[in-house]
């Protein structure tokens, strides 16, 4: 299907041509065909009129938990370990394929709705999400998130679950949809497994030229206790063990040190700073200003909806963009262009996904933002706007991989419904009676 958007300001996000007012852009297919000032020769099977909106890179939710919209706002009030202890892990051990799916798709809504093209989850029951991201017609890299809480001389690939699991997701599913569905190799975290495990995960990346996902001290406790147990940080030891051969991304990063920081600007590592769920859940603030100089690349990420409560990515960029201003007193901390490139074309760049700019070639991931709404009037600064006053409801279409998914409240492959009565009926019961 060929598509052309006409007579809209174009946040492309390209460094050639950064802002387009009275924009034509065609897209062909899966891509982008022509991003311009003048109309592109040719016939098209839907014309979309732009006034009054703004066109710009789908976003990248960098890290997340999709399926655990289940719990939204679930033992709130506790810091992480309590968090996860008390209330989380109970929760997750009652559910099923089938309320997964339901959480899933119910996250789905949300992001989408809110602008979101791209995932990165962590999860069980991973191919299940998968499933339902593919009905979406979103991007995600998915992975399970591997455990190993036994004794490290007892580790075995053959008898661990996560590494079967991670070996069955990524036979089924990576390349799925012509690469809709990438999986990562992926480890929970340094302090919920042990180093047989980094090990075979690092070479499970190699072997099979995956991408890797991991938790990286998102607290101080986790932090100091992997230097207590290994005089290392969790990143420095997971290198030890190759873990970040391939690069990867590492969700957090609330404490890690200086050194840290030029380990993951040689390894490539992406630091996915989550400011709303660290700040709820009491964990610190990322040094995400430090990261910068220290040329570290930096995305965003809701973290899962249980601890967020949202899914809501304008609702990051904002916070990214605000709370570091306010934390060094320093307005230009991180400026909006910073955090708008956090949500899109950083994102992109850690996934090795052709996304996250609006530019001839690139993927059509693109959503638009009313810009009539009051909230977004007037307009002296396009990214000042995006940043500071817009909110998810304000996104009026999702386009991804070129197919319109979302426009004007309704959705074009899911039935919101359906979800609706599956968490409702099935899910929230089977979890909390």
């Amino acid at each position: 299907m060929s598509v052309l958007f006409q007579h809209v300001t174009a946040l492309t996000m390209d460094p050639a041509q950064p802002l387009l007012k009275d924009a034509y852009v065609a897209v062909e297919g899966t891509a982008i065909a022509s991003v311009g000032t003048t109309r592109p020769q040719g016939e098209f099977d839907r014309v979309v009129d732009g006034k009054g909106q703004v066109l710009m890179p789908g976003l990248i939710n960098c890290h997340t938990h999709v399926p655990m919209t289940l719990m939204r706002g679930y033992g709130g009030g506790h810091d992480l370990q309590h968090w996860l202890s008390d209330y989380i892990f109970p929760a997750e051990a009652k559910l099923d394929q089938r309320a997964v799916a339901a959480g899933a798709a119910l996250g789905l809504a949300e992001m989408i709705a809110t602008g979101t093209t791209c995932i990165v989850d962590m999860y069980m029951k991973t191919g299940t999400i998968a499933q339902q991201v593919m009905d979406a017609g979103i991007s995600a890299n998915l992975s399970c998130g591997g455990l190993y809480f036994g004794d490290p001389k007892d580790f075995s690939p053959d008898q661990c679950t996560d590494c079967r699991n991670q070996e069955e997701l990524m036979q089924q599913w990576h390349g799925a949809g012509e690469g809709q569905i990438l999986v990562d190799a992926s480890i929970h975290g340094e302090y919920t497994s042990s180093a047989p495990l980094w090990q075979w995960t690092a070479d499970f990346a190699q072997k099979n030229k995956l991408g890797m996902h991991v938790h990286i001290s998102e607290t101080k406790l986790e932090h100091e206790q992997s230097l207590q147990r290994h005089g290392k940080t969790p990143l420095a030891i997971l290198d030890q063990y190759g873990v970040w051969e391939r690069g990867g991304t590492a969700a957090h990063c609330v404490w890690v040190s200086d050194e840290d920081m030029d380990l993951m600007a040689r390894k490539h590592v992406t630091a996915v700073h989550n400011p709303v769920s660290n700040l709820k859940l009491g964990s610190g603030v990322a040094r995400v200003p430090k990261m910068l100089q220290a040329g570290v690349n930096v995305a965003l990420g809701t973290d899962g909806v249980s601890s967020n409560n949202s899914a809501d990515l304008f609702e990051e960029i904002k916070l990214a963009a605000m709370l570091h201003k306010g934390v060094s007193r320093d307005p230009m901390a991180v400026t909006a262009h910073q955090a708008l490139e956090m949500a899109t074309v950083n994102a992109a760049r850690a996934l090795g996904r052709n996304t996250g700019v609006v530019a001839p070639g690139k993927v059509a991931d693109l959503i638009l933002v009313d810009f009539n709404r009051p909230n977004l009037i007037p307009c002296h600064d396009v990214e000042e706007n995006l940043v500071f006053a817009a909110r998810g409801g304000d996104v009026s279409m999702n386009m991804a991989r070129g197919k319109i998914i979302y426009e004007k409240g309704e959705f074009f492959t899911l039935d919101v419904e359906k979800i609706r009565s599956e968490v409702e009926d099935y899910a929230l019961p089977l979890i909390f009676g």
